[in-house]
């Protein structure tokens, strides 16, 4: 079980047609962190891990020089891409996309279907990356929280007006472990620091009571948490990240078609029934699919330079 859901879980619509050519092209994110890359292990075989994902076995995996935006796309960097090129997201093409019922205003979520897979997950008409929970709603306020409701193919988009890329599977994780071997998160072993949170994920009883205690039900902004050895802010919990790559699964595993790999867990993870907010966890969604806890971060190849990593 994952704590996204894809447009096949909804069962509403038919795929809408997309021109995602890009008109203006910006200078890339400026908050852009080179890392030297180098060999390190991929992977976890702890024992609470989710063998459909694929995580095991450990392995050594080699990362040239890359870089890495420090920080997930805001809404406010975002609605500079749109205002430049007029794109349209597929959750706007679609007319609908996921939102995480308690999250809605009170009564809306009783007239409005349902995720199959995860009833949590309400298709709210009009939902989109500018009104992520519906008509009405706004990210007026949200301008450094990152952007949701942004499938793979806005991703995408996104990055080439930008003038970057989403990072492959192996340079998030490489990222994300900010020079740790083989640790839990990207900051060690231990969920909270001396009792500090370090990531926005749920706590309490999934998914009726969230205590809180991390300050956010839904988003929290980019830099809310300290940042990771390498100087990364949320590198798990708060959005799943999309990658570049196709998703991969164990031998064996059915997977429907074209799915592409996302990472870094969510705001909704608890480890009651989501743990992937681990460092080497991983799901995947489909490409056109969005909801209220998938964004992404841009990466780039050394030579766009910004500022050295940490």
């Amino acid at each position: 079980m994952t704590c996204c859901s894809g447009r096949g879980s909804g069962g509403r619509g038919t795929p809408p047609s997309r021109d995602f050519t890009v008109l203006v092209r910006a200078r890339p994110a400026t908050s852009l962190v080179s890392l030297a890359g180098g060999r390190f292990l991929m992977g976890s075989e702890d024992a609470d891990i989710n063998p459909a994902d694929g995580e095991a076995p450990i392995r050594p995996v080699d990362v040239a020089a890359f870089q890495i935006d420090a920080v997930a796309v805001t809404n406010a960097r975002f609605a500079a891409f749109v205002r430049a090129t007029g794109h349209r997201t597929d959750a706007e093409r679609y007319g609908w996309s996921f939102v995480f019922d308690r999250l809605l205003p009170p009564g809306r979520a009783i007239s409005t279907a349902r995720a199959v897979d995860a009833p949590w997950w309400v298709a709210v008409s009009g939902a989109s990356w500018r009104a992520p929970e519906g008509p009405g709603s706004t990210v007026g306020d949200r301008r450094n929280h990152p952007v949701v409701h942004v499938s793979w193919h806005d991703a995408v988009a996104f990055c080439a007006w930008s003038g970057t890329r989403l990072p492959t599977e192996a340079e998030w994780e490489f990222a994300a472990r900010g020079g740790l071997e083989q640790a839990r998160y990207p900051w060690g072993d231990t969920l909270t620091d001396h009792g500090r949170h370090r990531c926005n994920i749920w706590q309490g009883e999934f998914p009726t009571v969230n205590t809180l205690d991390d300050g956010h039900l839904g988003t929290a902004p980019v830099k809310e948490y300290r940042p990771n050895g390498y100087g990364l802010f949320n590198m798990v919990g708060n959005v799943w990240e999309w990658t570049s790559e196709p998703f991969a699964p164990p031998s064996g595993v059915e997977q429907a078609d074209d799915p592409r790999a996302m990472r870094g867990g969510s705001y909704l993870c608890h480890s009651s029934y989501c743990n992937r907010y681990r460092v080497a966890a991983r799901t995947s969604n489909s490409p056109d699919s969005s909801a209220g806890n998938i964004g992404f971060r841009v990466a780039a190849d050394v030579g766009q330079g910004t500022r050295p990593g940490r």
